[in-house]
Formats: C-alpha cells, structure tokens, sequence
C-alpha cells in the first residue's frame, strides 16, 4: 500500500510544481549516475519544499533523511510512505543521538543498494541564493557507506536549486544537477578518515557552487540578487550565472509593482478573496520566512481545489451546471494573472 501511495502523491506533486512554477528548466540530467548508490546534496532555501521538488523530479524513488520531531503520532504512516528517516540533533536530547546510529545503519544499506537518498548539507534552511558554509553530515554518511559497501559504488551528487523568486508562486525554476563525486575513487587510503571526509566536503562546496546563481555573498550581493527576475531567469542556467558573476549591470532589475498594478491585482484577488484571506493567515502563524514558499504550495495542492469544489457546488445546484464552469474557470485564470502581475 505505501509505495502504491508514494506513486500516486509523488506524480500528483510532479503535476502540480508544472502549475506552481511559470517555468522549470532542469540541467545535467545526464550527470545522474547509472551504477551505484547516490546521496544527493541540494542547497536549502525551500523548507520542504525542496525535498518535495526533489523527490517527485527524480526518476527513482527517494529515502529523504529529516527532523525526527516530526515522526511518531499519526503523522508516522505518511512519513514511511514517503521514507522519510528521523535525524536526532543535540535539541533532541543527548540520550536521543544513539538513535542516529540505527537510522545511518539503513542509509549505509540504501546507498549499497544502489539507491537513492537525500541529505541537505548546509544544516539548516535559508532565504538566500548563495550557498551557507556546509557541515560535514554528507560527507561523513558518504564516507561511512563507502567503507561499508567497499564493492560498491557510492556518490555523493551536488544539486543546485534556483527559485526565480523564493515567496512568489508562478516563478521560475532552474534544477541544476552537478559533475558527482564518485567516493570510492576519491578518497585516499593515504589520508585518515577525518582528512577524507574534510577533502569530500570541501569538492562537494565547490561543485555545489556551481550549480547556483550566486554561489556567495559578495559586497555587491544585494545589487545582484535583484538582477534575479522574471525577465532575468527566463534565460539559460549558465548564461544568468555567468552574466551575473560579470555584467549585473546590463540585466533588468526587479521592481515592485505600480499602484496601478496592486490595483488591478487586487480586483483579480476578488474571486479568490476567501481562500486567499485564510491562507494569509495560516502562513501568517509561520514566524520563519523560509516556509511562505513551502505553505504556498501545500495549499495550492490541497486548499484552493477543494475550496472551487465546494463553492462551485451551491452554484451549480442554484444556476445549473454551465455557470459552475464559468465560475471555475474565473476563479483559476483570475489567480493566475494575478500571481503574473505581482511578478512583473
């Protein structure tokens, strides 16, 4: 029953980021390896959106490693459905990070499998486009797999994600999947274990940085960061990062929009106020920023559809069949055009 259930969600959302996103681009597909166990590591700007992204964008099924105060309760069906795995932190309770061992045990086994799992290495979410300094947790897990899977090929894959914008639905995506390090090669058995795992981390940031827009902050960060747009991102990967590392200048620069435009913005707003109302003030009880994205989607998933269902249901019965079409059909372009305006 649950990976029946993991298909069905993971193309259901595999769907829905096709609406969520103006536009996806994914590049270096072609770097996915083929013959051994992947561990990738992506930038973290998302919450969970990103593993959701990640997970329903990948060909093969995903064990995603998370926050073990999440699991237990009645939400622990769902969470192996999606193989998610608990990670025990000192927050936790120092008599809880023996636990990590069981859960890296199984990590050692998917890789020498031959299968997928994701690890976020920067430690924690952000809000910026450039790459945090990244902990040794990857490496480490990468490390350990390959010396307990000797006969086997691990990786550990960089990943870049690029959201045109990092609280507007209707922007652009850009997936960037880098060359992967292939562990059992790279390590030398003339380093000890702790300088193996210091030089992995070390090529992983590099690669990872080549798989963002702006791989750090510089002086003029925020000049650049601003360069990031609608317009801007419309253009290839490669040819936005580097115009951004060289010639910012020439590239149109993000701007609010008119009171003319959060005018009319808000006339489109009109058929949707309700569920834009309640929405507002779910993602209002969210104090970290990083989470609007993820809340967004969430409840563009589930929310607003059940919300036109139902609403379509009295008009339907009062006016018949033909103005609940019409009905939907000005409640889904009306939010459309007015996420476009609001990314002008």
């Amino acid at each position: 029953m649950k990976p029946i259930f993991y298909f069905i969600v993971k193309h259901i959302i595999r769907y829905f980021n096709w609406i969520y996103f103006r536009s996806i681009y994914v590049y270096g597909e072609e770097n996915l390896p083929k013959d051994g166990g992947v561990l990738f590591s992506p930038n973290h700007q998302g919450a969970f959106l990103d593993p959701l992204l990640i997970g329903s964008m990948t060909p093969n099924r995903m064990t995603s490693l998370t926050r073990s105060d999440v699991f237990g309760g009645p939400l622990q069906w769902f969470l192996d459905a999606f193989q998610m795995l608990p990670v025990y932190r000192i927050r936790n309770g120092y008599s809880n990070l023996k636990k990590n061992d069981l859960t890296f045990a199984k990590c050692y086994k998917i890789l020498g499998e031959g299968k997928f799992l994701l690890m976020f290495s920067e430690g924690g979410h952000h809000n910026e486009y450039y790459l945090q300094n990244l902990s040794k947790g990857s490496s480490r897990l990468a490390y350990q797999a390959f010396k307990e899977n000797p006969n086997k090929k691990i990786y550990l894959q960089p990943m870049g994600i690029n959201y045109g914008h990092h609280q507007q639905p209707r922007c652009t995506l850009h997936l960037v999947y880098g060359k992967p390090i292939e562990v059992n090669t790279f390590v030398s058995s003339q380093l000890t274990e702790a300088e193996n795992i210091n030089k992995l981390k070390e090529e992983l940031q590099i690669r990872m940085k080549d798989c963002l827009w702006l791989a750090e902050k510089t002086e003029d960060y925020p000049e650049r960061k601003k360069r990031i747009n609608r317009l801007s991102t419309q253009m290839g990967f490669h040819e936005l990062k580097t115009a951004l590392k060289n010639s910012y200048q020439i590239l149109p620069v993000a701007k609010a929009p008119s009171k003319q435009m959060r005018f009319l913005a808000f006339l489109l707003s009109l058929p949707n106020i309700i569920p834009l109302m309640i929405s507002r003030k779910i993602i209002a009880q969210f104090k970290d920023i990083v989470f609007v994205s993820s809340m967004k989607f969430a409840l563009g998933v589930f929310f607003f559809p059940i919300w036109w269902l139902v609403s379509s249901i009295p008009i339907a019965y009062s006016f018949g069949n033909q103005a609940m079409v019409v009905y939907l059909q000005v409640c889904i372009l009306s939010i459309f055009l007015r996420q476009r305006i609001l990314l002008l």
